[in-house]
């Protein structure tokens, strides 16, 4: 199969296989931890004829390739798992029971999935916008007086940690200007305004930290492409400088932004911990830290598998988008 269906046909293959791996490394790497986890589960106090009745709950006398094989099963086709003194099914994907509150991993990550999206997608926006349109006006100012001070803030911007700038907007905007109110996480579906207003610091904190890194980016790649034979081809002809960096010069120098940005999108659902902590949503991040803390293993592998799983799939977009916005790029 050729062409640009072969092409994502393969990318497909790619990502599923890709994703196979890492849960095979992920289950291996948390659940050959050393501790006993049975003890850790049932507490301080238990027991050792408490202990070891946890523990045949849990199935750790099992061999490690069995236990992954009936993860495995329960991510294609559900699993029964046994709460003492009833059997709770558990439909797939299903990523396990929460050894703390017996809740059903892929229950949780749904409650607080959302959360973590929205604070994503919308800061996505934000540092595109801002991102691409500094590093697009930086370069055609270049040597310029605007040019160095956009520079310079985002050297800034880069340096400074996201706690600081969230810590700034809050006091600022919430506490002196009373501009907004002190962000408190509201659903989409219950009230669109509400969430959009709530989540307007949480999305500037977390955007002007990535703004700065793609303005550079941008930068960098919009004064290679300037530098190219084709461009000097389009002013030659007449060519409007506007219309040279618009249509032709930013198409060429958006294929690193589309790799960054995939990657950062990936890795911010659970990666955005400070921003999440500073402003109390309660998402992927943070419930993720909460689980390494009380050593909930399975909270822990749905959790990174979860995250994993947008990661590849950020990045298989972004070699699709490669290939729309760049014809140069070959479909291998």
């Amino acid at each position: 199969m050729t062409g640009f269906g072969g092409f994502l046909l393969r990318r497909a293959v790619g990502t599923v296989i890709t994703l196979l791996a890492i849960s095979v490394i992920v289950y291996v790497v948390f659940y050959v931890t050393p501790g006993n986890v049975a003890q850790i589960t049932c507490g301080p106090r238990c027991s050792p004829a408490q202990v070891h009745q946890v523990a045949e709950q849990l199935h750790l006398g099992d061999p490690l390739y069995a236990r992954y094989g009936d993860f495995l099963q329960g991510l294609f086709t559900g699993h029964d798992y046994s709460t003492g003194t009833s059997v709770e099914h558990c439909e797939a994907p299903c990523l396990g029971l929460s050894y703390q509150t017996d809740q059903q991993v892929t229950a949780l990550i749904l409650t607080k999935l959302p959360v973590s999206l929205s604070l994503v997608l919308g800061a996505m926006v934000l540092w595109l916008l801002l991102g691409v349109g500094t590093g697009v006006l930086s370069a055609w100012r270049r040597g310029r007086l605007s040019e160095r001070v956009l520079t310079a803030v985002t050297l800034a911007g880069t340096a400074t940690p996201v706690f600081v700038i969230g810590l700034v907007l809050m006091i600022v905007v919430c506490g002196e200007l009373r501009l907004l109110p002190f962000p408190q996480y509201v659903a989409l579906t219950d009230d669109p305004e509400q969430w959009a207003w709530n989540l307007l610091l949480p999305w500037l904190s977390l955007a002007l930290i990535e703004a700065a890194t793609f303005a550079r980016l941008t930068r960098a790649a919009m004064l290679e492409t300037l530098a190219e034979d084709h461009i000097r081809t389009f002013r030659a002809y007449g060519v409007g400088e506007r219309a040279v960096i618009g249509r032709h010069a930013l198409r060429g120098a958006f294929a690193p932004v589309i790799a960054l940005n995939a990657n950062n999108v990936g890795s911010a659902v659970g990666g955005a911990v400070l921003t999440e902590t500073l402003f109390g949503l309660p998402g992927i991040g943070q419930e993720l830290v909460h689980a390494v803390k009380v050593v909930d293993l399975p909270v822990v592998v749905g959790m990174v598998l979860v995250i994993g799983f947008f990661v590849v799939l950020a990045n298989a977009v972004a070699d699709v988008l490669y290939a729309v916005a760049d014809r140069r790029v070959v479909l291998a």
